[in-house]
């Protein structure tokens, strides 16, 4: 096949990271000829091109396909988009992320591109955003699933808001699950002793690690919030945030003005295939992001052997069970602050967890499975194109 994947940040971040192995299977385990086009990859979070080059990917960089609202500069990249899918000729128009999924499912379905599928990895719409931000967003995405032969949510929790929003219909929609390299988090690189040293945890320590970029709605704020509670009733609890952002001085400066800043460590940006050797040196995994698709770092967590908190929100009660971890409500600091002295003050009660989520979600999360099963949708999504048109042929005929 003949293949376009398009994604407006290639940024480290779970979404990009969900669609270079995509393009990374289909390339190399099926021999399809992909091309991931994608905006600049702008801010602190670092980006996944090297990476791509690596794997000798084809990546086209498209500086116009940026994440703020610009009309004339959107407008020059879905004409840019048009242009590049015409000299491509794809079966497969692939989108990824609000902006490239509005820009490139107009732009294929202007083109005719057989097979117009988009992945919603999380909403641009819910409870965090304003009313004006909700409706017009809900009226793009109405719109732009006109123009899709699929939808792809990553959870089921996402179909579920989008159907309840009238965002498509129920015939458009699969769930896959995003795909990762389990064997590298079954099994990490490094002792868990060898990275604890390098964190500065002692044996007596319970660290508590949060995965996201230092940004609004990751939830670092209610960690810090929580903190002065918990660490007078248990002194050796840890917080390890994993990741960089435009928070980082403001979290920081809270941490000490808070006076648990001897008890927080700020890891920064790390590659990820550093990811699973920080999650195992770590005991648990906490997640208080108010908006996801499902977080990867939960299921991530899980097959390391570590127990996760997470507030409640989309796909997150599907891998937070109640013998997998602890499901709060949202923005809910007493409940945060209760589930991690729990988790703190009882290891059997966290190997049971661990234990419990990796025997649940080994086969479910692998990347080889989630490029199995969209290819499988290209091809039924093709095959119907196919015998649509022999049916219109032979109405030709028949008149």
């Amino acid at each position: 096949m003949r293949i376009v994947h398009v994604i407006t940040r290639l940024i480290l971040g779970g979404a990009q990271e969900n669609t270079l192995l995509t393009v990374d299977g289909l390339h190399h385990r099926f021999g399809d000829d992909v091309t991931l086009i994608t905006g600049p990859a702008e801010g602190p979070e670092g980006d996944l091109f090297d990476r791509a080059t690596n794997r000798g990917l084809q990546v086209e960089l498209m500086p116009e396909l940026i994440r703020a609202i610009r009309p004339a500069t959107d407008l020059r990249a879905y004409l840019l988009l048009r242009r590049s899918l015409r000299r491509l000729r794809p079966d497969v128009v692939h989108t990824h992320s609000s902006k490239a999924g509005i820009l490139g499912r107009a732009a294929a379905w202007a083109e005719r591109v057989p097979a117009v599928v988009h992945t919603i990895h999380g909403l641009p719409f819910g409870p965090s955003e304003s009313s004006m931000k909700n409706a017009l967003y809900i009226g793009l995405e109405r719109w732009a699933a006109q123009r899709s032969h699929a939808i792809v949510s990553v959870c089921d929790s996402m179909t579920e808001q989008a159907l309840a929003a009238k965002v498509g219909r129920p015939e458009q929609y699969l769930t896959v699950y995003s795909g990762m390299d389990v064997e590298s988090f079954l099994s990490p690189r490094r002792a868990r002793e060898e990275v604890r040293c390098e964190l500065g945890l002692n044996d007596q320590e319970v660290a508590f690690a949060t995965v996201a970029r230092l940004f609004e709605r990751k939830g670092h704020d209610d960690i810090l919030d929580a903190a002065p509670d918990i660490l007078s009733k248990n002194p050796n609890v840890r917080f390890v945030f994993i990741g960089d952002g435009l928070w980082r001085g403001r979290l920081e400066e809270k941490a000490r003005e808070l006076r648990v800043a001897h008890a927080v460590r700020f890891v920064g940006l790390v590659p990820p295939d550093q990811i699973p050797e920080l999650l195992e040196a770590v005991d648990a995994v906490i997640h208080p992001s108010l908006r996801e698709g499902l977080a990867r770092v939960l299921p991530q967590a899980l097959l390391v052997g570590r127990p996760v908190i997470s507030y409640d929100v989309d796909g997150a009660k599907e891998v937070v069970l109640p013998e997998t971890g602890i499901l709060l409500p949202t923005r809910s600091i007493d409940a945060l602050t209760a589930a991690v002295l729990r988790l703190a003050a009882d290891p059997g009660l966290r190997r049971s967890m661990g234990a419990e989520g990796r025997s649940r979600f080994a086969q479910q999360f692998r990347h080889e499975t989630m490029t199995a099963s969209l290819r499988s949708l290209y091809s039924r999504l093709l095959d119907r194109t196919k015998t649509d048109v022999r049916s219109f042929k032979a109405q030709l005929r028949d008149s």
